[in-house]
């Protein structure tokens, strides 16, 4: 995203327009804009003052560096079974990030985090699980017994033939336990490390081929009762190295980061992606 500013001689206003990735222009407030232009210019659409801001706006789009302007790129690919992935890429470098959604959310929803990620140096796919927006698969008719760890595996070996060196996932809820399959199904190395949120893989997490931090909230509870306890018992099956972060409160995997607890869930899987 950039920004350009321009003060109207007439009132003094700040003007302030935002530019986002796909060339579209927002005003702070449109209709704010609208009526200090009227009054600072009175009618004359083409004045001085007003060429003059929309000149500026034009240059500044011209000289906007390209990667700015490609925040964010849309692909496809193919997972072993025939099924096709749909997924959002942010960002660029040799270390890169899975984001597996949950149940209740798709892709989008990890735009935030996934921004955040890429302006630390990650390159970031946050993709839909087969049944999922245009994702579609094998068994996509039922999110519970489809093979969606193949999803996340599709996922790493993209990135892997787009040039990441090492490969990190974060799963929340089925999607944390689709990722933790993906490890155990995975060649030693495809996936360096996981961010389990609220979750924990569906097979026997001593076989796990890859460094992990379970993330859970206390009271987080479904139908069956606290989730807490087999978490943790997945948990201490793991292999070494291994973490387990239990937070305050009742949030479900993504929906911690609608908590004001959220800054510390990022900032814990910072430290953990960047540890050696």
């Amino acid at each position: 995203m950039w920004g350009i500013r321009h003060v109207l001689p007439a009132t003094g206003q700040l003007l302030v327009c935002r530019i986002t990735g796909n060339l579209k222009i927002h005003f702070t407030d449109y209709s704010c804009v609208n009526r200090d232009l009227t009054r600072a210019y009175g009618n004359l659409h083409y004045n001085h003052s007003v060429s003059m801001f929309k000149n500026l706006l034009i240059l500044s789009v011209v000289l906007l560096p390209v990667h700015q302007l490609r925040a964010q790129q849309h692909v496809t690919f193919a997972t072993e079974d025939g099924g096709k992935i749909c997924a959002d890429v942010y960002g660029k470098g040799k270390r890169a990030v899975v984001l597996a959604h949950g149940g209740r959310f798709t892709k989008e929803s990890w735009r935030p985090q996934a921004e955040v990620l890429a302006a630390k140096g990650f390159k970031v796919v946050a993709f839909d699980f087969r049944g999922f927006g245009c994702s579609t698969g094998p068994g996509d008719k039922d999110m519970f017994t489809a093979p969606m760890a193949n999803d996340v595996l599709a996922a790493v070996h993209y990135l892997k033939k787009h040039g990441a060196q090492t490969v990190f996932a974060i799963g929340g809820s089925f999607g944390g336990a689709a990722t933790g399959d993906a490890s155990i199904q995975s060649k030693p190395g495809e996936i360096d490390r996981i961010v389990f949120l609220g979750a924990a893989p569906n097979l026997p997490a001593d076989q796990l081929k890859s460094r992990t931090l379970f993330i859970v909230a206390h009271d987080d509870a479904n139908d069956d009762g606290p989730r807490l306890p087999g978490i943790r018992a997945q948990y201490l099956k793991a292999p070494e190295p291994k973490e387990l972060i239990v937070l305050d409160g009742d949030a479900h995997a993504q929906f911690l980061f609608q908590t004001d607890q959220a800054n510390r869930v990022m900032d814990e899987i910072f430290r953990f992606l960047s540890a050696p």
